[in-house]
């Protein structure tokens, strides 16, 4: 994974910070027990039954996502049958141009046909200021279901607000994103994306089985019994 970011900044499709925001949640992972924790499994079910029932669901990508899962997010877009936008904290045309391109290698060379927006912004996210709040208005804003996986806590919080169901993939369970998203996964990306795309369809729980402060609270517990329990046995 991190040679994946390494080959990814060396084609200009990170910011500055992605080394810094990968390793916090690689510290997560470690807490986790590098695996996906059975209140996770669950929230996973439960959004994947939220996505395939959504009238206009978009997966939402930062420079990250495309790095270290580019090829699952393009496959879940193909099972769900939804666009993929590009929208990123620290847009640059050169950053938008990277991710754009790398995308649309990658569904060529799976050979999916999944639409990849965020190339020609002409609508804003309310409540956001700058270049991050662009989205494209087929995409993002016309959206009643959104994949945000590590997303920033502000424009969560923005989506939040206008009323869309927003699913959040976060390995800290005590950021803005994993409190205030509507659904959360605390899980690593790629593992939670092979998770979903390998998942029987039939019978998934709803959005009303989902109990967010419970899902936060059981993968809190699972750090802290996980450090006691190394402690104890050492």
């Amino acid at each position: 994974m991190r040679h994946r970011l390494e080959t990814a900044a060396k084609k200009g499709m990170l910011a500055d910070s992605a080394m810094i925001a990968h390793g916090r949640g690689e510290a997560y992972d470690y807490l986790l027990g590098e695996r996906t924790i059975p209140s996770a499994h669950f929230a996973t079910q439960v959004a994947l039954h939220t996505l395939k029932n959504a009238q206009h669901p978009v997966l939402s990508v930062n420079g990250n996502v495309v790095a270290l899962a580019g090829d699952e997010i393009l496959l879940l877009a193909d099972q769900i049958k939804c666009p993929i936008e590009v929208n990123i904290f620290y847009r640059t045309p050169e950053r938008m141009d990277a991710l754009l391109s790398d995308l649309n290698e990658r569904k060529q060379r799976l050979g999916l046909d999944v639409d990849i927006l965020g190339s020609h912004p002409d609508a804003s996210i309310p409540g956001l200021k700058g270049p991050r709040a662009k989205c494209e208005s087929r995409g993002i804003l016309a959206s009643d279901v959104l994949l945000v996986p590590l997303e920033d806590g502000d424009r969560c919080e923005a989506l939040v607000a206008m009323g869309k169901t927003v699913i959040v993939i976060d390995l800290n369970p005590l950021s803005r994103s994993a409190q205030r998203g509507t659904i959360t996964i605390v899980d690593e990306l790629s593992r939670c994306l092979e998770n979903m795309l390998s998942m029987e369809t039939n019978g998934l729980p709803t959005a009303s089985e989902y109990h967010h402060s419970e899902t936060l609270q059981a993968a809190l517990n699972e750090i802290v019994n996980g450090m006691k329990n190394k402690f104890s046995s050492e």
